[in-house]
């Protein structure tokens, strides 16, 4: 190897941080032999650099799991607009904790995607048409979703309850949701009474709304 090689090599490598420097530098020493010099590759580097970025978001995706998902005491705050489409209850209108204070709240996270949340549909439907006129608010958040496919899913299975798009995963993020479909119940305190992870059974959704009326 050229003096000029050496040097360039030298060059490249006093530009990588120590640490770097250290993994791209494997020297064997064999005694009585010259010194021989290992550089990884530079797409070697580049995976090494992607590998730790991913480990970085799965870590940070570990620590908002490890909040956990409020179960119980106060909800968290929201502040959602409704979509206006045809047919849907209180549309365009701009939804909050501390608006809808004294009523109970349903909160219903899921995406048309999502087969679970296309199985429960017709069960919210019924409930929401059964509670509405007494002081219940049932609001199905939409979410990893786009506006046109989350309106075929409204309008196939003719939900007529307020929908709003979780605009920027806010909702998602302050309900710390590990999936969906998931769906909380509000008392008109703003306590939490039940979070039901996956869909819930007809019976205990009934009840729930029922204990947060009563609460």
């Amino acid at each position: 190897m050229s003096d000029q090689s050496l040097q360039s090599g030298a060059a490249e490598q006093s530009d990588l941080p120590e640490w770097l420097r250290e993994m791209t530098d494997q020297t064997a020493r064999v005694p009585g032999e010259t010194r021989v010099e290992q550089k990884v590759s530079p797409v070697m580097i580049s995976l090494i650099l992607i590998a730790i970025g991913i480990l970085g978001i799965i870590a940070y995706a570990l620590y908002l799991r490890s909040r956990g998902t409020p179960n119980q005491g106060p909800a968290p705050a929201f502040n959602v607009t409704t979509w206006d489409f045809e047919g849907l209850a209180m549309p365009g209108e701009r939804l909050s904790l501390d608006s809808l204070k004294g009523k109970t709240i349903v909160i219903n996270f899921w995406a048309s995607w999502c087969i679970p949340c296309q199985q429960e549909a017709p069960m919210l439907e019924r409930t929401w048409n059964e509670y509405k006129d007494r002081g219940v608010v049932f609001i199905g958040v939409n979410t990893d979703d786009t506006d046109a496919s989350a309106r075929a899913y409204i309008e196939k299975y003719g939900l007529t309850y307020p929908h709003a798009p979780d605009g920027g995963e806010r909702m998602e993020d302050a309900y710390r949701i590990t999936g969906i479909p998931e769906t909380f119940v509000i008392d008109g305190d703003g306590q939490i009474i039940e979070h039901f992870i996956s869909s819930p059974k007809e019976g205990e959704f009934r009840d729930a709304i029922d204990r947060a009326l009563k609460g």
